[in-house]
């Protein structure tokens, strides 16, 4: 496949449509933001849509009175995992008090279509266009590369005026908010001061085949843990995936069906802090109301329901394997379903798999999407032909320039997990390899939430990385 690079279109400055600001409890300032920038960079007549973000700095209470204004703290954006969820509020996060620590004003941006950034839902798509090849389309410019576009059209807004390093700006990405980085990095490094990532150093030059053996492999070292921690879930995962193919699914409270495959891939919480735990107890709960009762009760459904939210969050799910498609010639074909049906561990992915006849323990699924989710839950049901659609599209554009990175300029410093189940870490250190001055802490004391679940220990890393003398 030949290797292709991002196409560098005309960024205007994004529009500054609203902005209000506000002091919220402790020492927080908020502004919420309001921009308008192209639909389509490459048709600037096809329309705007709107970018929601949230700016938080440090409330200053001064001794003295001063004339003079206080001086332009540098700004940095924050760059959400996903693809598909919006932005946390700026002081429910502890990312907020270590980036105000350092001096940084921090920009929380919704990514275009998620968020309140003109989110994309079922509705919206079906007045976009009611055939499912518009609303594929429309959907295809919801990746990483339109979103480095509207993050420079962002900062050549909140920058007017200035030139030189004063234009410039840093970024931090979170997992997917690391490919966008990169892809940031290799399409207009002209606007970034720096950069910092964690768990999030994309596999790139890597087939998305290539990406879900590994992870899939990954997931396999996490079950077995997951059942030497609690054996006695062999058995009941069994018990309970028994029951629900005999019923041929259970129904929701909310909607949507409770198959197998939905129930397995409960798993991905086996890649953060505390996965273990959630799955144990959402398989007590299920296996307590079975024996009690001979069905689940609406409780432990819920749980079940509301485990991945992509009802709410239909980008997760519809783009998840086109964010590993780099260029013209990368079709993604639902690859998890096809790597997955590979591994006889996951053999309730195989068609008319029957799992209890099953004599092994089931592995549950980790970070992947599968054409079952299409039909159990009720609002990507309706873009079951759009996903199809995109699943067998050959005509992806570039997300990376590798000439590009092998240059870089901007100082990149990234925390890399070494047991991370969502982004391989053996492909993490090429792709470090692979940007010139990329320093790296990797530990294998952390999972891939740690920026929440372990804040103290990743900023103290990073800023290690930016501020210690190696030589």
């Amino acid at each position: 496949m030949a290797i292709t690079v991002p196409a560098k279109l005309p960024i205007p400055p994004a529009t500054l449509v609203s902005s209000r600001t506000f002091h919220v409890p402790g020492k927080l300032t908020q502004t919420e933001l309001w921009f308008e920038v192209p639909l389509d960079y490459a048709n600037p007549a096809a329309g705007t849509i709107k970018l929601f973000a949230r700016l938080a700095s440090r409330r200053e209470s001064p001794l003295i009175a001063s004339d003079h204004p206080p001086a332009h703290k540098p700004y940095i954006a924050y760059l959400q995992g996903g693809p598909g969820f919006g932005c946390s509020s700026p002081n429910a996060t502890p990312i907020t008090a270590y980036l105000l620590g350092k001096g940084y004003q921090v920009l929380y941006i919704d990514h275009r279509g998620v968020g309140l950034s003109t989110p994309v839902s079922l509705a919206m798509l079906q007045k976009v266009s009611p055939d499912p090849e518009g609303q594929a389309n429309y959907l295809r410019l919801m990746r990483q590369d339109n979103t480095v576009r509207d993050l420079e059209a962002v900062r050549l807004c909140l920058h007017e005026g200035l030139s030189g390093e004063m234009a410039k700006w840093s970024i931090i990405g979170q997992s997917y908010g690391g490919f966008v980085s990169l892809s940031y990095l290799s399409m207009h490094p002209e606007g970034l001061r720096e950069a910092y990532l964690t768990g999030g150093l994309a596999p790139i030059g890597r087939s998305i085949d290539e990406v879900y053996k590994t992870t899939f492999a990954r997931t396999a070292s996490r079950n077995k843990a997951y059942y030497e921690k609690f054996p006695e879930d062999v058995e009941r995962v069994k018990k309970i995936a028994a029951h629900i193919e005999n019923k041929g699914g259970v129904a929701l409270p909310g909607g949507g069906t409770l198959t197998v495959p939905r129930l397995m891939t409960i798993g991905i919480a086996f890649g953060t802090h505390d996965g273990f735990e959630s799955v144990h107890n959402a398989i007590l709960s299920l296996n307590a109301s079975l024996e009690s009762f001979g069905s689940f009760s609406r409780s432990s459904l819920s749980v079940i329901e509301n485990w991945s939210a992509f009802d709410n969050n239909i980008i997760y799910a519809i783009l998840h394997e086109a964010i590993y498609c780099d260029g013209p010639g990368s079709v993604s074909n639902w690859s998890a379903q096809r790597v997955g049906e590979t591994f006889e561990s996951f053999s309730w992915l195989r068609p008319g798999a029957k799992v209890a006849q099953s004599s092994e323990p089931l592995f549950f699924s980790g970070e992947m999407i599968f054409r079952d989710h299409f039909t159990t839950y009720p609002e990507l049901a309706g873009l079951r032909e759009a996903a199809e659609k995109l699943a067998t599209a050959a005509d992806w554009p570039a997300l990376y320039n590798q000439e590009q990175l092998r240059n870089n300029e901007v100082p990149l410093y990234a925390v890399s997990y070494i047991d991370d189940m969502f982004v391989d870490f053996d492909y993490a250190t090429a792709t470090a390899r692979l940007v010139k001055g990329a320093k790296v802490f990797a530990t294998n004391a952390l999972y891939h939430n740690a920026i929440r679940a372990g804040a103290e220990e990743v900023f103290k890393r990073l800023f290690n990385l930016r501020d210690d003398t190696m030589d």
